[in-house]
């Protein structure tokens, strides 16, 4: 995973901050961020914990648009957070911090020797949350909760890089993103292990076909 600050000195990295008006924030847990920030134009970096995006309707039902990690970014030109039904919830004490995009064209940024290093992990991260984002509607895809459930193990395997992995959600929160049934979904594996598709142990996940 690029980060959006990788080969840049920590001097420089502190000089990049101060130019582009960075503004570190530190929320406490469960906490939607988005009801105090401008969502006109920014990018926001998780500095510590997680946060979730979500998608709630009118009628109460949750889905999981996105979970978000430490190191990684989201903002206005990447998500649609000008829905007023979409929330981003701070999953453990979390830090922020936001850019707005009209500084990244400042021209005293510019002007300096690793103002393309920036840009080139900028637009890498952004290529790969679009690669992400495209993986997620394949997923959605799937017609049934097997067919969710052993994309989404593939998914995982391959960014682990391993057969074997540690699902990154609670199963509640698997079954909301899936948009499955919490229920169906727990069969479903119970299923998958006695046909000798997997093995788990916990939320630990070890694929066998």
């Amino acid at each position: 995973m690029t980060n959006l600050f990788e080969n840049i000195s920590d001097k420089n990295i502190l000089k990049l901050k101060r130019i582009l008006k960075a503004n570190s924030i530190k929320y406490k847990k469960n906490v939607n961020i988005l009801s105090n920030v401008n969502k006109d134009s920014f990018i926001a970096i998780v500095d510590s914990g997680s946060v979730e995006l979500e998608f709630n309707d009118y009628d109460g039902n949750k889905t999981i648009l996105e979970n978000i990690g430490e190191g990684e970014i989201f903002g206005s030109l990447t998500t649609s957070i000008y829905n007023e039904e979409v929330s981003c919830i701070t999953k453990e004490d979390t830090q922020i911090t936001y850019i707005e995009y009209d500084e990244i064209t400042n021209d005293e940024i510019i002007k300096t020797d690793f103002y393309i290093i920036f840009i080139k992990n900028l637009i890498k991260i952004l290529s790969d949350q679009v690669s992400s984002k495209n993986n997620r509607i394949e997923l959605l895809t799937k017609k049934t909760t097997r067919d969710k459930l052993l994309e989404y193990f593939k998914t995982q395997a391959k960014i682990k890089g391993n057969k074997t992995f540690t699902i990154p959600i609670t199963f509640t929160e698997l079954a909301t993103y899936l948009s499955v049934d919490r229920s169906a979904m727990t069969r479903e594996i119970s299923y998958l292990k006695e046909e000798g598709f997997i093995k788990t142990n916990g939320r630990k996940i070890t694929l066998l076909y």
